[in-house]
């Protein structure tokens, strides 16, 4: 198993199953983070490091993503699942510019697409695989793309707390 020596997330394959319950959870609670002072949901602590608000975008986005490589590797053989641009998006998208509230509820509505995309995956799908190019391009199974997709929760919710006043 591998595990995260930022966030301490331990990759464990066998609990794919239960991601989309934690999937959702973690999208409500970025959601509620997103309450706070738009001007500190904007603020960033260095040039090169997001802010609250630009992870937030980001980790809808993702779970957009994940679900159509979800999708993919359910209707074609070993798919390649192309980068995100996930740099390109802060910009091109105005991430920084974006509505906490309409963030919030699109987040949610995002977990709840993936997570339902995954509840419906058979045993057999779980061991469905992609190509996918992050951190290196390798064959993978739906089990550890379940995985890495609440990995990138737990640990942008980490990011985003660092940031934020203490509640």
């Amino acid at each position: 198993m591998t595990t995260c020596a930022e966030c301490g997330f331990t990759y464990d394959l066998t609990l794919a199953p239960a991601v989309p319950a934690s999937a959702r959870s973690r999208a409500d609670a970025v959601a509620g983070l997103l309450r706070a002072e738009p001007a500190v949901l904007r603020r960033r602590p260095a040039p090169d490091v997001w802010s609250p608000l630009e992870y937030a975008c980001h980790l809808r986005d993702m779970l957009l993503v994940q679900r159509e490589r979800v999708l993919a590797a359910r209707r074609l053989d070993t798919p390649v699942a192309e980068p995100m641009g996930r740099d390109e998006r802060v910009g091109h998208d105005g991430y920084a510019g974006q509505d906490p509230a309409d963030v919030a509820r699109q987040l949610r509505d995002a977990a709840l697409l993936f997570a339902g995309t995954l509840t419906r995956l058979s045993p057999a799908d779980w061991d469905r695989t992609l190509i996918y190019t992050y951190p290196e391009r390798q064959e993978r199974t739906l089990r550890w793309l379940a995985q890495h997709t609440l990995h990138e929760l737990v640990h942008h919710t980490q990011d985003i707390r660092r940031q934020l006043p203490a509640s």
